[in-house]
């Protein structure tokens, strides 16, 4: 328990479905979170909680630290018009409703993850448990980073990422970020010896083979080894050609980032390689007093529960890293529309990711069974 401690309060229907509008209405792409945290601080303060703002940005409502629900507020960038309307047979068969003329929320964050950072936030205030919205999660996630150096460690951690309202996230792959750098001597283009831009694409060629996978490998136990920017050419004096590449690697947890960065390495002729700090890759047991909260309670709301992995990288990662305490990842929305230029949310599935999460913290806050 922390030692701010607070009653659990009553939210409407209506009250916690506005909240999630107002959310999805305030632009909050990444490094421009104010706004929205605002929001997030009066709806806490209109139901006598304690909430602020810290030096980084994050949303903070201490409280009963039995379970520390938690949820990124910023976005991708990306405006989408915002509006509620009812479904159609296309969010059927997207699995983002489950019946026709069920009402849809359109907006950027509905999914990721403004949706289950709502959530968290209605279900702490009815269950008088700890909450924090965190602050540039989508980049180099600030603002977990910032918590777990500054916070104590809670009891357990619900952190909010789309699962579907029956989805329970207990693994993620790490991150590795880094960037070459070459250069070598201007010359004709006839002339055999490689410039620094061969030598970035060889080496990044090397690196791509020696994370070579069985194709009959789930995606999961894999070094995915992706290219995201290049730039090169001769530079301005015209005495050289220059080459930069930055690459990014997803790391399964069958493996930790140093392994996966002297593979890299080994693939070095010419060149540097500067890395970012890693997020190390996390997978969390299905028999944990959390995952267990979880499955009877999406049991209890007519669900049927559903163990998931996740290829990409979360928050979550960086909380395992530095707490040894029982997590799960958890939130409404389907996970495909993530970042998409047609994200859309179910609000019913809101509702009922609401009442799970309730039933969760009350039960780990010692309160009756989910």
């Amino acid at each position: 328990m922390s030692a701010s401690m607070s009653e659990p309060a009553d939210v409407s229907l209506d009250e916690a479905r506005q909240l999630l509008i107002d959310l999805v209405s305030i632009p909050s792409p990444t490094g421009e979170e104010r706004k929205a945290a605002e929001r997030l601080v009066a709806f806490f303060e209109l139901h006598d909680r304690e909430a602020w703002i810290d030096e980084v940005g994050n949303v903070r409502a201490p409280a009963d630290d039995s379970v520390l629900l938690t949820s990124h507020i910023d976005t991708v960038p990306g405006e989408i018009p915002v509006e509620v309307q009812s479904a159609d047979e296309d969010d059927v068969e997207a699995d983002v409703a489950e019946e026709i003329g069920e009402d849809v929320l359109r907006g950027r964050g509905s999914v990721d993850a403004t949706g289950p950072l709502a959530a968290m936030a209605v279900a702490a205030v009815r269950t008088g448990v700890s909450f924090v919205g965190v602050v540039g999660e989508e980049t180099s996630s600030r603002g977990a980073r910032h918590l777990v150096a500054e916070r104590e460690e809670p009891d357990a951690v619900v952190n909010g990422e789309p699962s579907g309202a029956t989805g329970i996230t207990l693994g993620y792959r790490g991150f590795l970020a880094g960037t070459y750098v070459a250069t070598s001597e201007s010359g004709h283009t006839s002339r055999p010896e490689p410039n620094a831009i061969q030598h970035a694409t060889g080496w990044w060629t090397g690196v791509e083979d020696a994370f070579e996978n069985d194709e009959y490998q789930a995606v999961f136990e894999r070094v995915t080894a992706k290219p995201v920017d290049m730039d090169g050419g001769i530079s301005e004096d015209g005495l050289s050609v220059e080459a930069t590449l930055d690459v990014q690697l997803r790391i399964p947890p069958s493996l930790d980032a140093e392994s996966v960065r002297e593979t890299a390495e080994a693939e070095l002729e010419i060149g540097t390689v500067s890395w970012d700090e890693p997020i190390p890759p996390v997978m969390e047991s299905p028999r944990t007093e959390v995952a267990r909260a979880f499955r009877v309670a999406i049991r209890k709301e007519g669900g049927d529960p559903r163990l998931l992995r996740k290829t990409g990288t979360s928050d979550m990662n960086l909380y395992a890293g530095a707490w040894d305490c029982q997590m799960v990842t958890y939130g409404p929305g389907n996970s495909e529309l993530d970042h998409a230029p047609d994200e859309r949310l179910s609000l019913s599935e809101y509702d009922r990711s609401v009442e799970v999460l309730e039933r969760v913290a009350t039960t780990l806050s010692g309160g009756e069974e989910a």
